[in-house]
């Protein structure tokens, strides 16, 4: 294989596993590009990675809800499609792989133009609407959950993979993490995730509730893009938007987490085995497929759940306390559990559907 092009973007989850895949190919010494949208948080995520040739096309969000914008944005689609048909042509990659996104519908009905195999990943139970649409085209699709595969079109190549995970994330150093904080090692660490795109909901109740939280915690606040609040300066509370180099030592020192429940940071959790309290994406605000994860994971004895709509500091607090108490529960559950080698799965899946 000499060229691989990757696709997806939107929020970081549609990057993380492209970001875990890609170094491969670059010490193999494969031709890496990327198709993203023009000012994407992928774009800024890609750039850690200088070998990889970036190509920006116009992009159109595909919604559920009504807004001026489903007007125009399928114009953007059709440019983006044409845009991508054309650096597809060009690049002549032997294998497109698609993490989803919005931005990857026109890149995979480029690809099929091209006649160049397409694989996708479905990081979630249920398949979002890029995927829907993009499933159709694909040569294969790669899921993280079994139940996937009964979403999928029948007569779908589908491969059961699991978690595809950054190497990097498992080598954090806890020690390091709170020397660069500042932190206290006899004092535990609550991290707060609510996704690259912040949950403000979540960091609403986060800064309400923290003159209680941080009676017992210091914290990290991963709280998205534009939601700093520069009034709050206590030392045993840190704010980011996000986070890239310093996470895996961030990760190495939390005791307890809150976050969302997207896939690929709870599994990401789970292989660390850091106790979770997740709040989902309300039904309101998504198709629901973060509730099923945090159920399934509910389930398994990984975490606790707390509904969004339910949210507030009591509860929160509530949450929080309890989970600390029973962290041991929760660890020993997710030590359990059985991690496959995801990574090499799909690069052997990639490996057998290039172009030769």
């Amino acid at each position: 294989m000499k060229k691989i092009m990757f696709t997806g973007g939107g929020s970081a989850g549609h990057v993380t596993v492209n970001l875990a895949l890609m170094p491969h190919y670059l010490e193999q010494g494969c031709t890496v590009d990327y198709i993203g949208s023009e000012n994407g948080i992928e774009k800024q995520l890609v750039a850690s990675l200088v070998d990889v040739n970036y190509f920006p096309i116009a992009t159109g969000k595909l919604r559920r809800y009504w807004s001026w914008s489903n007007f125009k944005d399928p114009f953007k689609v059709c440019k983006g499609v044409v845009q991508a048909y054309q650096i597809i042509k060009s690049r002549k990659p032997d294998l497109i792989f698609s993490k989803g996104g919005f931005v990857s519908v026109p890149v995979i009905l480029g690809a099929r133009l091209n006649k160049v195999p397409i694989i996708i990943h479905e990081s979630d139970i249920t398949p979002g609407l890029a995927n829907r649409i993009a499933t159709r085209f694909a040569t294969a699709v790669c899921t993280t959950f079994s139940e996937t595969a009964s979403e999928l079109k029948e007569g779908t190549n589908s491969y059961h993979v699991g978690a595809i995970m950054r190497p990097e994330i498992m080598g954090g150093s806890a020690d390091k993490g709170r020397r660069l904080y500042g932190f206290n090692p006899n004092k535990p660490v609550l991290l707060i995730m609510g996704g690259s795109l912040g949950a403000q909901s979540i960091n609403r109740v986060i800064r309400e509730a923290l003159p209680q939280i941080m009676k017992q915690f210091q914290v990290i606040h991963l709280c998205g893009k534009n939601q700093l609040d520069p009034s709050i300066t206590n030392p045993d509370y840190r704010q980011f938007e996000y986070l890239d180099q310093e996470l895996p030592d961030v990760l190495a020192m939390a005791d307890v987490v809150v976050s969302r429940a997207g896939s690929n940071s709870i599994f990401e959790f789970c292989a660390l085995h850091k106790p979770m309290l997740l709040i989902p994406l309300s039904a309101k605000q998504s198709r629901g497929d973060q509730i099923l994860n945090a159920r399934s994971f509910q389930k398994s004895g990984y975490c606790e759940v707390l509904e969004e709509e339910n949210l507030t500091v009591d509860s929160l607090m509530k949450g929080i306390t309890g989970l600390y108490a029973n962290r041991s529960k929760y660890i020993t559950n997710m030590r359990a559990s059985k991690q496959s080698n995801a990574l090499s799965y799909v690069q052997e899946i990639i490996g057998t559907y290039a172009k030769k």
